[in-house]
């Protein structure tokens, strides 16, 4: 048995994935921009997430754009029953490298289509709207617009389960009044901890949260308190900060993302890591500061 198994489960939809997923996002280029530095790893690192009982995959087709899910096509097409492939939509990518909202109705129908293409599938399980009035954050807006033409392709067949990225509490109710939403993606991690509370709403409705940046992003996490408990417990900081993750509420799905195998055995070890009470404290409080 997968040691992620001991991480939990959860539903996305009508699906229930494993609470230790991946995200593809950095195996496209420097900047998210362009192709796999190293083309047999992403094939290698993507393989050996299944290998490891990975059964949930976060995607874009504005990653690269194209490039990781041509990777993930190459790699494990035709896929097995129980992987779940989650991609978003709602944006584009400038050739300076830009994200740029896509809202129009041609813009969101062309991206389906585009994943479906590159994905090698008929129908996508999970399609996240990316909301875009702020690339650094959630701003508030009616989604409505963009969210009726993702209704109208899940109508089709097209999508089986909608999700929100990006997005406020006020948004994803407008959102649950058009559409069953099964899961949020916001960016949540130890020292970004502004969807405490629309977590806790989301779990008590049994919908999933799955934090982007979960180690920071493109500015790891530093704390001189999450050194000290990763050198306590002998591993390393980004895998306390990943198990605090799983600790903080049930409905957390994990996809932290690499191009390297070494990593990836590295995050996936996180189900096994045990946080101590007095640890657990300690780690709470670095949102507080």
């Amino acid at each position: 048995m997968s040691k992620i198994n001991e991480a939990g489960t959860h539903k996305l939809g009508d699906r229930t994935v494993k609470r230790l997923g991946y995200g593809a996002m950095q195996l496209a280029g420097p900047g998210v921009f362009g192709p796999a530095k190293d083309h047999t790893a992403a094939l290698a690192v993507l393989r050996e997430a299944l290998a490891q009982g990975v059964d949930h995959i976060d995607t874009s087709d504005f990653y690269g754009p194209h490039v990781t899910n041509q990777l993930i096509r190459e790699a494990l097409h035709p896929y097995s029953d129980d992987l779940t492939i989650v991609t978003k939509i709602g944006a584009r990518r400038g050739a300076d490298k830009s994200w740029i909202p896509a809202y129009e109705p041609t813009e969101l129908t062309a991206a389906v289509h585009d994943n479906l293409r590159n994905l090698g599938l008929d129908a996508l399980d999970v399609v996240n709207l990316r909301i875009m009035f702020d690339t650094h954050g959630p701003a508030e807006g009616s989604i409505e617009a963009p969210l009726a033409v993702l209704a109208e392709l899940q109508r089709q067949g097209l999508v089986r389960h909608i999700g929100l990225s990006n997005v406020t509490p006020v948004q994803i109710a407008e959102g649950r009044r058009m559409v069953e939403i099964v899961c949020v993606q916001n960016q949540y991690n130890l020292a970004h901890r502004g969807d405490d509370a629309l977590i806790d709403d989301l779990a008590r409705d049994g919908i999933a949260y799955v934090p982007f940046f979960p180690l920071g992003g493109f500015s790891p996490l530093q704390s001189s308190t999450l050194n000290d408990v990763a050198t306590r417990l002998g591993a390393t900081p980004m895998q306390v900060a990943l198990a605090w993750l799983l600790r903080r509420s049930p409905n957390i799905l994990l996809i932290p993302g690499t191009a390297s195998v070494a990593h990836l055995r590295e995050n996936l070890a996180v189900a096994d890591l045990v946080l101590p009470d007095d640890a657990l404290a300690g780690l709470d409080a670095i949102g507080a500061k």
